[in-house]
């Protein structure tokens, strides 16, 4: 599998460009999900845990990191992020596995294992 890491920083170029290309489109974007991803009811760690549960689910790999190093960021901890690979696991059976090998290897390469 390749690094989890560089594709990382692939995607975050990726997102540079989405936002150079289309300002308007990118603000309305993150102005629509801004909410989500703060403190509420819900801590924003719990939210980006929950996002990254939903990513897996649909497999979606740009997903998946961004919302691994969102949680991160909001201080997750390697028992949390296990925790919700066995969420996504337990809503998606195999497909859930395959997807959370994903984090699994990220959280290798950062050294969190």
């Amino acid at each position: 599998m390749e690094s989890q890491v560089k594709l990382n920083e692939q995607r975050k170029q990726d997102v540079e460009k989405w936002k150079q290309l289309l300002p308007q489109s990118y603000k309305g974007l993150k102005d629509m999900a801004q909410p989500a991803y703060t403190d509420g009811v819900l801590s924003a760690k719990v939210k980006r845990l929950m996002c990254l549960a939903l990513a897996l689910g649909v497999g979606c790999t740009n997903c998946v990191l961004a919302q691994f190093h969102g949680a991160l960021a909001a201080g997750a901890t390697k028992e949390e992020f296990l925790e919700t690979l066995a969420v996504a696991a337990a809503m998606r059976g195999n497909t859930g596995v395959a997807e959370s090998q994903r984090v699994i290897e990220l959280m290798d390469e950062l050294g969190m294992l």
